[in-house]
This record gives structure tokens, sequence and C-alpha cells, in this order.
């Protein structure tokens, strides 16, 4: 695993489905503090999607606590986030999801969160989808979600101390440039 050096308060991992984006981000937060928060942005809405989320809580294993939190990833992030115990937000992606489907003003909650990374009072890893290099989508809201993922990814990756893209299971750290080792604050 490539090391990571934040030195401060978050690292953004980026990669395609099934990448090994989140088990990258999950090693690079168990290197970093035994004390470990994972912010989860997924509902159950149907089997499927209940059984991957059961089978990422049973790969993390101990030393995790887990707070589920599909919309309020600001207020979760502000609540939850302290010296000592590092935040793993897994998924921008379908936090975004989340944000669009409720009806709420998609470039408002991400300027919030963009916003709140810099003030976090503890480290932070976020994972999200990079969906910009597949087919352009057929349908309207797709075409606004691959838009709106790409600019969340853009926009967050600006405020990271530390930005990964993951292809294959393989890390290329693309901020700042490697080789570096993660620390916790």
């Amino acid at each position: 695993m490539q090391a990571i050096d934040v030195g401060a308060r978050a690292v953004l991992v980026l990669g395609g489905a099934r990448s090994g984006k989140s088990a990258y981000a999950q090693a690079l937060a168990e290197s970093a503090a035994p004390e470990r928060l994972y912010l989860a942005t997924a509902t159950a809405s149907d089997d499927e999607m209940a059984e991957r989320i059961a089978r990422h809580r049973a790969d993390r294993g101990a030393g995790w606590s887990t707070r589920e939190e599909p919309l309020d990833l600001v207020e979760a992030l502000a609540a939850e986030t302290r010296p000592g115990r590092v935040a793993l937000v897994d998924c921008l992606t379908l936090w975004l999801t989340n944000v669009m489907l409720s009806g709420r003003d998609v470039e408002a909650e991400v300027a919030r969160l963009v916003g709140a990374i810099p003030a976090l009072a503890g480290p932070a890893i976020f994972v999200s989808n990079e969906v910009g290099y597949g087919l352009v989508p057929t349908t309207p809201i797709g075409r606004r979600f691959r838009d709106a993922q790409g600019r969340t990814n853009a926009a967050v990756a600006r405020v990271a101390d530390a930005v990964a893209l993951v292809a294959a299971g393989l890390p290329t750290l693309l901020k700042p440039a490697p080789p570096l080792a993660w620390r916790l604050l």
C-alpha cells in the first residue's frame, strides 16, 4: 500500500466500481488510528444493497464504530470528527445520489461540504467514484448526475490534502506527489 502523509485533515480516494478504493481507504484509516469511525452514506433500499452493507460492515471488523448518515454529512462530520480518531466517509457518490433524489440543492450541499472540510476537528478520508471515464449516460438525470459527481470530486480534491486514484486495486497518488507517509493528527 502506498502511504499518504496528509499532515492535515482530508484525503480523497477515487476509483471506479469495484476498483479497490474502499479497501484502500479502510487500510489507510486502519494504519492511521486505533479509533475509527465509518460514516456510511448508503441506504438499504433493496436486498442486494443490504447484502453489500452487511459485507462492508463485516470486512471492517473490530476497532470501528459506524454512523449511518445518508444526507446530513456536514453535520455528522462536525459532530463526529476529533483528534485521535479518523473518520472514513464511504461514499460521496451515494451521498450525492441521496442529495439529488431528496430534492436538495446539490450545489449548495456540495459547497457546504467543501467549506466544512478545512475546519474538521480530526482527519477524514472520503471515498468517491470516478464516473466520468465511462459512456455518456443516455438519460438527462444520468448526465446531470455524472456532471455533478465530477464537479463534487474536483471540489473535494481542491481542499483535500491528499488524493489517490485506485484502479485495478492499485493506488496512485495524485496529490501530493508520492512517496509520503500517513500520520495521524
